[in-house]
């Protein structure tokens, strides 16, 4: 691979912004990629997926290269020269890289990955809380599977198309596809690509969302017909498959407390064809009150760490800290109390993360039970997803029954 200046500059700046002003990683490579309008696929496939490699190993890189933050801008052409050295990417003749000692990068290397914290590049807090949350073994491989790339997984929008009908379209604009065993609505991309370009796409044929993902509107039961509430809705995906599930028929209520992302998910049920959503801001207590006991289903895909989602969001394993971890396990205790007046007796609820912590998944659920509010809900089932068994990102979700 023969490295060009211009690419590897947008590179560095973008890691100085994400590690040194603590800007969220897809926001910078969204801005990057503006610098230049020339540049082709395969120019901005580079600057993007170097510089999530390097957020994702920073841990590991720093070491080898013995810097630390803030990072100087050498200091970030040190790590970049680590990441060239461990894919056997031939060193340009640069000021910036000169003196890049090579056999003493491998040597580190090797070293340092017979150390788990530093072969998975996390900080101590986190290697030490998953291994006391999961155990050293389940430990060790979901961390391993969370720092593998994530692959692009559509989800088909089964009001307007059907699965083997998209794979068919994508494959006409050159975008090879596979199904995935067990997730009934999902294609996986063969190759990564820009899906968004797609005609498909704008059509509103499919959506971008995880297989673990696509699993929790299902697992809520839906039944064409129902009111049915998505509490925590963000910008909608699993709202989408919900009305996807009610075949458009029923009453869908998204609810959220940042309204800006109700306004996104308006776009995008324009997109996919969805007539019976209904956007509601949670601006105040009466909000909630208005709809108790009136939900035949609920869905609360509650705020969590993101653990489960650190192979889309490496950065984030350097934003999150313990103290978030506590605080948002209070919101989460406090949404299940509160939003779960909603369900009507007989009417049924999951709670979800994209956590793999037993403290915000099945412990929240038990303590919800053991609750006053609790009393009212039976246990149905739950499920973990595990990147280390799946492949895919790592999720819970639990299904409570209304007495």
């Amino acid at each position: 691979m023969r490295l060009h200046r211009n690419l590897v500059f947008a590179v560095i700046d973008a890691l100085g912004m994400i590690f040194n002003e603590n800007e969220y990683a897809d926001k910078v490579i969204e801005k990057v990629l503006r610098y230049d309008k020339r540049w082709g696929a395969r120019d901005r496939g580079f600057i993007a997926e170097t510089t999530y490699d390097i957020v994702r190993w920073k841990r590991l890189y720093s070491e080898i290269a013995e810097v630390n933050e803030p990072y100087s801008r050498q200091n970030l052409f040190r790590l970049f020269a680590v990441w060239c050295v461990l894919r056997g990417i031939q060193l340009p003749d640069w000021k910036q890289l000169e003196e890049t000692p090579e056999r003493r990068i491998k040597g580190r290397f090797d070293e340092l990955s017979k150390i788990r914290k530093y072969r998975e590049s996390v900080p101590d807090w986190m290697d030490e809380l998953g291994e006391k949350a999961l155990g050293t073994e389940l430990w060790t491989k979901e961390i391993a599977a969370l720092n593998a790339q994530a692959e692009v997984i559509l989800r088909t929008n089964t009001l307007k198309t059907s699965k083997q009908e998209l794979r068919q379209l994508l494959k006409a604009e050159e975008i090879e596809t596979e199904t995935i065993s067990g997730v009934k609505d999902a294609l996986k991309l063969v190759e990564r690509k820009n899906v968004f370009v797609t005609q498909a796409f704008k059509n509103g044929l499919f959506e971008v969302q995880d297989a673990s993902s696509q699993l929790v509107a299902p697992f809520l039961e839906v039944a064409p017909g129902q009111r049915v509430i998505d509490a925590c809705a963000g910008a909608g995906g699993k709202t989408l498959h919900l009305a996807s599930l009610l075949e458009n028929k029923g009453q869908l209520i998204a609810m959220d407390i940042y309204e800006s992302k109700l306004k996104k998910l308006k776009v995008r049920t324009r997109r996919n064809g969805v007539h019976n959503v209904e956007g509601r801001a949670i601006d105040s207590t009466k909000v909630i009150k208005k709809l108790h006991k009136s939900a035949d289903r609920l869905l609360l895909d509650a705020p969590c760490s993101g653990l489960g989602v650190i192979r889309r969001n490496p950065d984030s394993k350097w934003k999150l800290q313990p103290e978030f971890l506590e605080k948002i396990k209070g919101v989460q205790h406090d949404i299940l109390r509160k939003y779960s007046k909603m369900v009507k007796p007989g009417g049924k609820m999951v709670y979800a993360t994209c956590s793999i912590l037993p403290e915000e998944n099945s412990k929240q659920v038990s303590s919800f039970l053991a609750s006053e509010e609790g009393q009212a809900f039976t246990f149905e089932k739950e499920r973990n997803i595990y990147a280390s068994e799946h492949g895919f990102d790592g999720f819970y979700m639990a299904l409570l029954t209304r007495k």
